[in-house]
């Protein structure tokens, strides 16, 4: 399956294929120095088999989890590229999830100016969601993608099979922002999450979950308007990731939480059953004074307002200005 993302001068083609890892060189310009950029929590296979298809690899394994997203991390991807005398005819492939995605991409717009990336992502989360559209950043002063830039990739592979690897757990992580993506878009698509097996259709679980992306990305590729949707869910999943130990709650389960308060009422139970399938309804004891200190120091917030979306019908959004209080007080009721 072929995606065309459509941003002019900054086009590219997202390719689900399973087992196109194996096919890398085939659909990405590899004759070249080539900075594969991994985790030590990605099988090392993965990056070993993208840079045995490489004329001149250099593989740079980061540790796992959000502390790699940094300035010291960056620094390190941009002596690598200097010292191995890597030029802007040179590129950096991410073959991770999304912390390996934001930081590549992010070396990738600044050495040099700019140099190809190519993006491989992983998990299933950085499959449906983080791999494309081009946001690209680091975690500074304890703010999460406060130091970034837009820069698109040339090209995403997204291979389901490298999936059979991931825990049960990291699956639920990824699953969240395909059921955030299906409340706001494809009312079709949460009809898949409420009635039919959801490993047998991961497959079209990941295309329809790129297509909304796809499609949002095209009309509003730098977040001026209608890209907000994509945060649906993330102002209180911030407030209460920014809150917890990184391992009592991931990034998709903390986005999971805060989508509950975001849907309207009379919806809301078909909500938490479709979240309690994918193992994504983990109430714990929330320190409610935390996470209203990171909510207004997300990017995202104006002051003492924030702008949210709410849903109060499957498919169907709704951007709103409301007062982080307010936010707040939802959060409070619903979890």
């Amino acid at each position: 399956m072929n995606i065309h993302l459509d941003l002019k001068e900054n086009s590219y083609d997202i390719i689900v294929e399973r087992g196109i890892l194996a096919k890398a060189g085939e659909h990405l310009n590899l004759d070249r120095r080539v900075l594969v950029v991994t985790d030590s929590g990605v099988p090392e296979i993965y990056a070993k088999t993208l840079a045995a298809q490489c004329k001149t690899p250099v593989i740079c394994t980061v540790e796992t989890g959000e502390a790699s997203k940094s300035l010291e991390t960056f620094s390190e991807l941009l002596r690598l590229m200097l010292e191995n005398s890597f030029s802007r005819k040179d590129c950096v492939v991410a073959v991770g999830g999304g912390v390996v995605g934001d930081l590549s991409g992010f070396a990738a717009s600044a050495y040099m100016r700019g140099v190809d990336f190519y993006n491989i992502p992983t998990t299933l989360l950085s499959q449906i969601d983080s791999s494309i559209g081009g946001k690209t950043a680091v975690n500074f002063g304890g703010i999460k993608n406060i130091v970034g830039a837009f820069y698109q990739p040339k090209k995403v592979l997204i291979d389901p099979e490298l999936l059979e690897t991931l825990p049960e757990r990291q699956i639920s992580n990824g699953l969240a922002e395909a059921v955030k993506m299906a409340l706001t878009s494809d009312e079709e698509l949460f009809e898949i999450f409420e009635k039919k097996d959801i490993n047998k259709n991961i497959d079209e679980i990941i295309i329809r979950s790129l297509n909304i992306k796809k499609s949002v990305v095209e009309q509003d590729e730098k977040e001026s308007g209608l890209r907000k949707i994509l945060n649906f869910g993330h102002t209180i999943g911030h407030g209460i990731e920014g809150s917890v130990n990184m391992e009592e709650l991931y990034h998709g389960e903390c986005v999971a939480l805060g989508i509950i308060p975001m849907c309207d009422e009379k919806i809301r139970p078909r909500v938490i059953d479709v979240l309690k399938k994918c193992n994504l309804y983990n109430l714990i004891d929330f320190d409610w004074d935390k996470i209203s200190k990171v909510m207004f120091h997300d990017k995202k917030a104006d002051g003492d307002s924030v702008s949210v979306t709410t849903v109060s019908e499957i498919g169907k959004f709704e951007i709103r200005t409301m007062k982080c209080s307010q936010v707040i007080d939802m959060a409070k009721t619903c979890l």
